[in-house]
């Protein structure tokens, strides 16, 4: 009799595991089907311990700066107000409630910026206290762009640091500083389970990888640099590493640029290209929007990897700079349904392009002192998350 309910009990097991496979093959498979949008995360509202010593002494971080902005001139909206008001990205409870917003309108995936500044992480407490403490994190994908670059003392608080132009951070690493931080992304982040992989393969995206090639003193140790990486990810249990460049915004491809982007991705072995804002700015959202398309559409295919498309919100940057004005700020054709039309052309490329993920970085979820972000404002209110939500859904239909 025990054995026959040992028997029983094992087959029962079996059946059991065989379901949970099937189960699991089955939302993999429809998972590689889906639409992965994914908007960027500035994380500078908290009281970073960098950031206070050196820029931010309120500790409220960069909501210290976006408070001050000022209109430029006639029907300029300085400073944004947050219709939720001025909350900390750190806080778990608050980013709980971005999650929940982002899914219901149709954002499954963040991208964190994160910076490794005088041998310590920068804004990192955004997505180690925040998101991954957020009861709901895993319901969500992600992942990090490295966004090291070259920052000035007036950079990011003009009002304290005046005309000082002299640089406080420096973005390059050397070898020791590198291992230290690949043992801790692989450790900190590519080993969560909801940090995005395609095929396994977690995915690492780089702003400016220009900035990392100047750091190790040119392509050949750059490229010796992200050999290693791919080993130890390789070690850690993935199959390998999918590096991806993102750009500012990109020119249109010319014969030079072309030349170098090709030497570039053969020597340092990028996977993909990816976009953090459009490119082409003009004052006129339609015609950037327009000229962003133009250059997408001219990278396509020319470089033998994927090309990822994005939609920016818009750009207003005046908080950081008092000598902008109206030349520098998206003031025209500027609208959640324009916004809404640019991005169902980024949902029909990613569409056309089935070899490669289905995925669409939108610039940014809380991009306040860039002018470009999703959460809702007191002008706005939802309107852009509904626009989001209306194109992913399928509801929306062009004119």
């Amino acid at each position: 009799m025990k054995r026959f309910i040992s028997l029983f009990s094992l087959i029962a097991l079996v059946a059991m595991v065989l379901v949970c496979f099937s189960a699991c093959t089955s939302k993999k498979a429809k998972q590689d089907n889906e639409y992965l949008v994914a908007a960027y995360i500035w994380p500078s509202c908290h009281d970073d311990s960098l950031g206070h010593k050196y820029l931010w002494p309120e500790g409220i971080g960069e909501w210290e700066v976006i408070k001050k902005g000022d209109p430029r001139f006639e029907g300029h909206y300085q400073p944004k107000q947050p219709l939720w008001g001025y909350e900390m990205d750190d806080d778990p409870v608050v980013v709980e409630k971005w999650i929940q917003t982002a899914l219901k309108y149709g954002v499954n995936t963040f991208v964190y910026d994160w910076y490794w500044f005088m041998n310590y992480p920068y804004l990192e407490e955004a997505l180690d206290n925040g998101f991954l403490k957020a009861p709901s994190c895993r319901k969500m994908n992600f992942y990090i762009m490295w966004a090291n670059h070259d920052v000035a003392w007036n950079y990011w608080n003009y009002h304290l640091h005046g005309d000082n132009t002299e640089r406080l951070f420096n973005p390059d690493v050397d070898w020791d500083q590198f291992k230290v931080i690949v043992e801790r992304i692989i450790r900190q982040y590519f080993s969560q389970p909801n940090y995005l992989k395609f095929d396994g393969r977690p995915v690492m995206s780089i702003f400016s990888i220009n900035n990392f090639v100047r750091g190790f003193g040119g392509y050949e140790e750059a490229g010796k640099a992200m050999a290693y990486f791919r080993e130890e990810t390789k070690k850690a249990g993935f199959p390998d590493l999918y590096l991806m460049e993102t750009f500012g915004g990109g020119p249109r491809v010319t014969e030079s640029f072309e030349k170098t982007q090709r030497e570039k991705i053969e020597k340092i072995g990028l996977d993909a290209i990816s976009f953090y804002n459009m490119g082409g700015f003009d004052c006129d959202y339609e015609k950037h929007c327009e000229n962003s398309v133009a250059i997408r559409e001219g990278w396509d295919g020319t470089f033998g990897i994927p090309v990822y498309p994005c939609v920016s919100i818009g750009w207003d940057d005046t908080p950081r700079f008092p000598a902008k004005g109206e030349k520098d700020v998206t003031r025209f054709n500027h609208s959640p349904a324009v916004f809404a039309k640019y991005l169902y052309k980024a949902k029909e490329y990613a569409d056309a392009h089935p070899d490669q993920p289905k995925l669409i970085t939108i610039n940014a979820w809380n991009e306040w002192v860039e002018g470009s972000y999703l959460l809702p404002d007191k002008v706005t209110g939802f309107g852009y998350l509904e626009a989001v939500r209306d194109v992913m859904n399928g509801t929306y239909k062009p004119e």
